[in-house]
């Protein structure tokens, strides 16, 4: 078995690697850019802005897992007085991710799936965006 594994290595050794996902016809035109979570799908690959709403640390006691509910807009003043749709990111092995906290504007895609009801992308790419308008006071202690 060994002498046919590396036959199969040595045959494959000269062909070019692998492409992209960018390079595959169809790719780009499967992502979509949602203006409202509203208008989220079901499951895809999305692209989004929102706001992080809340965060979730876990015990030291369990793996490492850092979860955030991202919605479009902040809470006025006084919260909310109804439900709004809301999306949870879940970053697999991290504790914490610097620069995320509450009232963080970020840009985030990934592919979306329900999980427990909830839409759920897990380890997203994302950025983090400069707040508008008024700039929030530093969080003590961060």
């Amino acid at each position: 078995m060994p002498k046919e594994r590396a036959a199969r290595l040595r045959k494959n050794a000269g062909s070019p690697p692998a492409a992209a996902a960018e390079d595959l016809p169809g790719v780009l035109e499967r992502t979509q850019t949602v203006e409202s979570l509203a208008q989220l799908p079901e499951r895809g690959h999305v692209v989004h802005r929102g706001f992080v709403e809340s965060i979730t640390i876990l015990p030291a006691q369990q793996a490492p897992m850092f979860a955030v509910s991202v919605v479009d807009r902040p809470a006025p003043p006084g919260g909310r007085r109804a439900a709004v749709p809301h999306l949870r990111l879940i970053f697999v092995g991290q504790r914490r991710v610097p620069g995320i906290w509450a009232g963080t504007r970020l840009r985030y895609e990934g592919m979306v799936a329900p999980i427990d009801g909830v839409p759920t992308i897990y380890n997203p790419r994302y950025e983090i965006l400069p707040v508008r308008g008024p700039v929030p006071k530093p969080r003590p202690g961060a």
